[in-house]
């Protein structure tokens, strides 16, 4: 949402911001996070957000990690910094063209760009960690309703109640995803076990492996192409475009700061690390924005 809408967000280590009171897809990759217009905003947001929740026990696993994120606002924050970017390039020339102008900002600022290949690992995930969203959505959706005065107190209820009022509750998307979820067993089943441990872990052993190999303080790359029209047949336009994913899978921190616009649309940059390292990428993305000043107010096109 960040990236296409020319802001500020952070997507934080999961277990630095509690989750009480936020629907649940997925306990391995819920979080809130701060959208703001500037860093700094976001950088004062997180130190309000983040926080030990005894109702929500992942939050224990923060306790004692650093929350004070404004310090690490410094415009020389690019200097000396070693930055890995996947090596594959987009299939979309103007998106090449971007990715290409904001390293060169990364280079004079002073980092150093490596090039590496491990998007292709982590998008081998994506099927794994498709099961996992199933059945965590399942069990999280299961005890979230059963907590509210909602009529309707698990997932299987609320697909009865969409079949029986099917003309109001579902005029053109259906419940496909929904009534693959119910069909999962319980969070012991050796399927989502193994998928768990192939899509989240692994996906966390890929991030710290390059990492650790290359020596980087985090990776870069555009976060998304621009927005695009919903097309339920073949999916987004820019499939083979997203920074979210690997973040998403790990449950690792990420930011997107504006880098400039395709098809006079918003782009975000993103910069992503290792488990509570958003001092660091916050640090990259400070001195990126303060390079560039990307960001552009909203305005009304006139058709």
């Amino acid at each position: 949402p960040a990236s296409i809408n020319g802001a500020v967000g952070i997507k934080p280590t999961v277990g630095l911001v509690s989750r009480s009171g936020i629907i649940p897809i997925s306990h391995t990759q819920d979080t809130a996070g701060p959208m703001t217009r500037t860093v700094t905003d976001a950088a004062i947001l997180l130190e309000v957000l983040a926080g030990v929740d005894n109702e929500d026990s992942v939050t224990q696993e923060s306790r004692g990690k650093n929350t004070k994120y404004t310090k690490f606002l410094d415009k020389d924050g690019l200097k000396g910094k070693r930055i890995g970017v996947e090596k594959k390039k987009y299939t979309n020339q103007f998106l090449n063209e971007l990715q290409e102008k904001a390293l060169d900002v990364l280079k004079k600022q002073g980092a150093t760009i490596i090039e590496l290949h491990y998007l292709d690992s982590i998008n081998a995930l994506a099927n794994d960690e498709f099961e996992v969203l199933k059945y965590e959505f399942k069990s999280g959706v299961n005890a979230y309703l059963s907590q509210t005065n909602a009529k309707v107190k698990n997932l299987a209820e609320v697909i009865k109640f969409n079949k029986e009022n099917e003309d109001a509750t579902m005029p053109t998307f259906k419940q496909e995803l929904l009534e693959q979820s119910e069909a999962k067993k319980d969070l012991n089943d050796p399927v989502y076990l193994k998928s768990l441990k192939n899509s989240h872990k692994g996906s966390q052993q890929i991030i710290d492996g390059v990492i650790k190999k290359y020596n980087l303080d985090a990776i870069t790359g555009l976060t998304m192409g621009p927005a695009c029209s919903i097309d339920v047949i073949y999916g987004d336009k820019w499939g083979d475009v997203s920074l979210t994913a690997p973040a998403a899978m790990s449950g690792y921190p990420h930011i997107s700061v504006p880098c400039g616009k395709v098809y006079d649309l918003p782009v975000g940059l993103s910069f992503l690390s290792g488990a509570y390292r958003e001092g660091e990428i916050i640090s990259l993305a400070y001195a990126f924005e303060q390079a560039t000043k990307h960001r552009v107010k909203p305005e009304f096109k006139k058709s």
